[in-house]
């Protein structure tokens, strides 16, 4: 499906946009061009420098906002497949800045989105998060409405046969910004902040969300939601991976943080099937006939009311088992 095929990546010098490209380059050297789209020019330089063009010479840099709909179209020329990975994420920086939060999250989002529908794009996939699921946070709430902004795309696609789709999923070990590299560094000053004792949280590698990124990129029908099956890690659990001799202090909640995450509620369990390796909320109306797509991914509905949330999860990452997790996905020199 890759072959002589363009994919363009919002948000592209982004943790998991860098995965994407190392998974994409390396496991899909037939591909025509991949597009690198965001609007940092020195983590752009900084790339650059890990992919010289003449060993890679399918990359390229785009320097664009998806708040600018006229760049997002001159970027999308020729494209294929387009990743939707940009996004202002950071909750307390969102709580402070709405508005900031919302043209990137929102009309950035509905910017791809028309920008795809102008061009020969035939397939969409928009990354979400499980902040998105019953959000408390306004960048939960742009990001569940980047959502359904995406699974509506597909209603209005007329003749054209793209597919958009999403996928939805908890922490990424090791991301920028998120728990586990702050604690590796807050460990040299003797002192974890823990928000909440009881806290939890879903925990997927990179790499696990660069596979599903690609499962729906290939897979998708229009429309889903798709949702991993992952473990969750007790947040004192994590601290007594990494900081075991620190001080554990308790600070409280931050503005906009839930004790337990969520990434199915109990309405979303009318729609909601079991695909095995994933979850997937589908649309209310789908374009395409149910049975066929059930009986195509053995897809299974879940009981009414089923709910997946970080605390109420049957799968849990151990202390020991995060240490592993640490060396080998976030930072290989980390010792005790």
């Amino acid at each position: 499906m890759t072959e002589n095929k363009s994919i363009l990546i919002t948000g592209g010098t982004g943790s998991l946009g860098k995965a994407l490209t190392s998974h994409i380059l390396h496991n899909h050297p037939e591909i025509k061009r991949l597009v690198i789209f965001s609007r940092d020019e020195q983590k752009q330089f900084q790339m650059a420098q890990e992919y010289p063009h003449d060993q890679y010479p399918q990359i390229r840099f785009f320097i664009g906002d998806v708040r600018d709909k006229e760049r997002l179209k001159r970027a999308m020329k020729g494209i294929d497949y387009v990743i939707h990975a940009a996004a202002m994420k950071h909750v307390p920086i969102a709580e402070y800045n709405p508005d900031e939060c919302v043209k990137t999250n929102i009309h950035g989002a509905q910017n791809v989105i028309d920008a795809c529908l102008d061009s020969s794009v035939e397939r969409v996939v928009a990354l979400s998060t499980d902040k998105a699921c019953a959000p408390i946070n306004l960048y939960g709430a742009t990001k569940l409405a980047s959502d359904k902004l995406f699974v509506a795309a597909n209603n209005i696609t007329g003749w054209n046969p793209i597919k958009f789709s999403v996928v939805r999923y908890g922490n990424v070990m090791g991301s920028n910004g998120s728990v586990i590299p702050f604690f590796i560094q807050k460990k040299k000053d003797g002192v974890l902040p823990i928000t909440d004792p009881n806290m939890t949280r879903f925990n997927i590698s990179l790499q696990g969300g660069v596979d599903m990124v690609m499962h729906a990129l290939f897979h998708a029908w229009g429309g889903e939601i798709f949702v991993p099956k992952i473990p969750s890690y007790r947040i004192l659990d994590v601290a007594q991976a990494i900081g075991p001799e620190c001080e554990h202090k308790v600070v409280g909640i931050r503005p906009g943080e839930k004790v337990h995450e969520e990434m199915i509620t109990p309405s979303d369990s009318f729609y909601t099937y079991d695909l095995g390796k994933y979850y997937t909320i589908l649309p209310a109306t789908p374009k395409w006939k149910m049975d066929d797509f059930i009986q195509t991914f053995n897809a299974v509905k879940v009981p009414e009311g089923f709910a997946y949330n970080s605390g109420d999860n049957t799968e849990w990452e151990t202390v020991e088992g995060l240490r592993e997790l640490i060396v080998s996905h976030v930072d290989a020199s980390f010792t005790l």
